[in-house]
């Protein structure tokens, strides 16, 4: 939706292009279905399926790491937040899991990763031998 009418009714949203509305329809494993509305502001002028288009990559973002990195190594619980420790905490973390992600060898999960890593030092070399040739690749 153009949003040029509702640009005066929200003056601190300054550049005000675009107002969409998506449907998520979930039925997880529990069986307990939901639908969600989700509500995006843009500063760009998006047509429908530029819109669509920004929304599925915002979403594949979110999949692909914050749920990750929330599932595998609890980012949500961490409390951590005098200074910059959760910032670094953060960079910690991403770090690692794009050692684990490099690895290759396993064809695992990233928690199964962590926990082999854990329990042996072979492993963890692989890991971090991986991880590093992975940096050094950037």
């Amino acid at each position: 939706m153009d949003a040029a009418s509702l640009v005066n009714r929200f003056p601190e949203w300054k550049g005000l292009k675009t107002i969409g509305v998506t449907l998520s329809y979930r039925q997880p494993k529990s069986g307990k279905e939901s639908l969600e509305y989700r509500y995006y502001i843009s500063s760009a002028a998006l047509t429908k399926a530029r819109f669509a288009t920004a929304v599925r990559s915002h979403w594949a973002v979110e999949n692909s790491l914050h749920w990750v990195l929330d599932v595998s190594m609890k980012e949500d619980e961490c409390q951590i937040y005098r200074g910059n420790a959760a910032e670094i905490l953060s960079g910690a973390r991403k770090f690692a899991l794009n050692m684990l992600r490099a690895e290759t060898t396993r064809k695992v999960s990233v928690p199964r990763k962590q926990k082999r890593a854990h329990g042996s030092t072979d492993y963890l070399e692989k890991v971090l031998a991986a991880g590093l040739v992975a940096l050094n690749d950037i």
